[in-house]
């Protein structure tokens, strides 16, 4: 019989431990949800600075050490060799001469920027009968913003 009185007062201590660990969490968790001390204004403002880093980012692992080298150089020339920045509703367009930089060269640019920053939409137009290599970068809202911080904009 005492066995069995020391038996039950463990299980009502392990349940009572338990309750009270568990009473620790849900007071722990609502004291990180969205709204408790913040005000609408601060909460609306974390949405979107969660919502806009999520939505654009680079996946620097995309590409090989080696590729990322190759890349780093392209990106260099092609903002250096860059004549004209045109901001467009929706982007960017850079332009170039193909005397400085040449269609392939603007391809494998796109090639290796299209696997770490998916989300960009990339148009590429030789115009003026080949006088003038065109590189639109456009996007979902809030590109514009992104393109502006990552590449020097004249």
């Amino acid at each position: 019989m005492k066995q069995k009185k020391e038996r039950l007062a463990g299980m009502h201590a392990k349940k009572t431990a338990a309750a009270a660990a568990m009473t620790l969490l849900v007071a722990a968790g609502a004291a990180a949800l969205p709204g408790k001390g913040t005000t609408p204004e601060r909460e609306n403002k974390e949405k979107q600075m969660t919502t806009t880093q999520s939505k654009f980012y680079c996946n620097i692992k995309a590409l090989t050490p080696e590729e990322r080298s190759h890349h780093n150089r392209l990106s260099d020339k092609l903002m250096t060799a860059r004549s004209e920045t045109i901001e467009m509703e929706k982007g960017y367009e850079f332009q170039f001469s193909p005397q400085n930089v040449t269609l392939a060269e603007l391809a494998d640019w796109v090639a290796g920027e299209s696997k770490c920053c998916p989300f960009f939409d990339f148009h590429i137009d030789l115009e003026n009968e080949g006088k003038l290599l065109c590189l639109r970068l456009t996007g979902e809202e809030g590109i514009k913003q992104f393109i502006r911080a990552e590449f020097p904009i004249q």
